[in-house]
């Protein structure tokens, strides 16, 4: 890196390497989407269901190609027309304060990323999610959600940026240390209370009412020793047909939160399965681990950040004229990329490899007919691609796909 030039077109050919990789792969994914269903998947679409399957996929990967080619030229075009230099300026002509400075260039980036995304989350929500029956938002909640999405991130992104960025002002090069520190205290807080803080903003969670789900679950969870006092209810009805379940928190905060949507597409004891498994990822430590790796990486992504931040040229390689941290942190996230691409690829393997783990577990210790059920019904109802390419399998895909879960199951 002897040169801002050296470094800008090693930063594009970083952005033009990642989007040939990802429309390679797409294109690979695509072209198994009319593949023969494989003998243990027929008997989950109906003909009909199928051909709409088919078409939802090919609606959403005409999208996502449009998006993507969108969100490539732009930021193409922001590097090479001296977008982040007119942004630098602008944010530099309201203070000489470098906290301010940063904090109004990383707003109105922001703000521009926001603005140029709504069409986008606009159609996706109110065109393709309803012609395929999944959406149930409203203009009102979307924009409301919109809304509430910016206010957390100023009042909480805001104040993390400002101490990041005064940690580098006091500390020059030990700055990730105390940044590493205060990432990982927000991290814990948020695992622990995330649902009880967050989701309440966007959701409404109802305490599970007395009946033979609750003591199905509650037997399930004496059985294996497990202790769950917490189990909510949340609405997700209210935004899109799809289901899920997720646990949250620790200690005296561990929650199981089952969505409307799952209650009503499942048998109890298909419920029960899928929190099983959810028991299972709990009970191999999954969650722990998780956090952990997650906190390790981000330290070491900020140690290596500390050794290249006062690199004037780093600043400069983005077309700023005064070379900051606040730009620096830009020219590195965009240089860091193939370092995330592969943590995220091992972060993935070791995710599938935890999904077989928590599914053996709920087979061992519940039933395994009734996780397999539950798994054909959430795919069904959501559309999912059953045939995806193995190349990109491997490299998106966190969970295994349904036939190889299915077929380690029934082992």
């Amino acid at each position: 890196m002897n040169s801002p030039e050296t470094i800008f077109y090693i930063i594009i050919g970083i952005l033009v390497l990642n989007f040939v990789k990802d429309k390679v792969l797409d294109s690979l994914n695509a072209s198994r989407f009319n593949s023969d269903l494989p003998t243990e998947l027929e008997n989950i679409y109906d003909e009909s269901e199928y051909q709409k399957s088919q078409n939802y996929k090919s609606t959403n990967f005409k999208f996502s190609l449009f998006s993507s080619v969108f969100s490539f030229v732009v930021t193409l075009s922001f590097l090479i027309f001296g977008g982040f230099k007119f942004i630098d300026d602008l944010a530099r002509s309201f203070s000489d304060s470098s906290i301010i400075i940063a904090l109004l260039f990383f707003g109105i980036i922001s703000i521009g990323n926001t603005l140029i995304s709504i069409p986008f989350s606009y159609y996706k929500t109110f065109v393709i999610e309803s012609k395929f029956g999944f959406n149930k938002s409203t203009k009102t909640i979307f924009f409301t959600d919109l809304l509430k999405s910016i206010v957390m991130s100023v009042i909480i992104g805001g104040p993390i940026l400002a101490l990041i960025v005064w940690f580098y002002n006091i500390t020059s090069t030990y700055f990730w240390l105390y940044a590493w520190g205060l990432i990982t205290i927000f991290s814990l807080f948020m695992n622990m209370f995330y649902a009880r803080l967050i989701v309440p903003i966007f959701n409404k969670q109802t305490p599970i009412e007395e009946g033979s789900l609750k003591t199905k679950i509650a037997s399930y969870a004496e059985s294996v020793g497990f202790s769950l006092k917490k189990i909510f209810i949340i609405d997700g009805s209210k935004r899109s047909t799809k289901a899920n379940a997720y646990f949250s928190g620790f200690g005296k905060e561990k929650r199981v939160t089952l969505y409307d949507t799952l209650i009503n597409d499942l048998t109890e004891e298909e419920i029960v399965a899928v929190l099983a498994h959810e028991v299972g990822h709990y009970k191999k430590k999954h969650i722990i681990f998780n956090l952990i790796a997650s906190i390790l990486l981000k330290g070491i992504t900020l140690y290596l950040l500390s050794i290249f931040i006062a690199n004037p040229n780093l600043s400069l390689a983005i077309g700023v004229s005064i070379p900051s941290f606040h730009a620096s942190l830009i020219a590195f996230s965009l240089l860091y990329a193939p370092i995330s691409e592969i943590t995220g690829l091992v972060m993935n393997y070791i995710s599938r490899a935890f999904e077989y783990q928590a599914d053996a577990y709920a087979q061992t210790t519940y039933m395994a007919e009734p996780l397999i059920d539950a798994l054909k019904k959430l795919s069904s109802k959501s559309l999912s691609n059953l045939t995806p390419h193995a190349a990109y399998v491997f490299y998106h895909y966190s969970h295994p796909t349904l036939l190889e879960r299915i077929k380690q199951l029934k082992k």
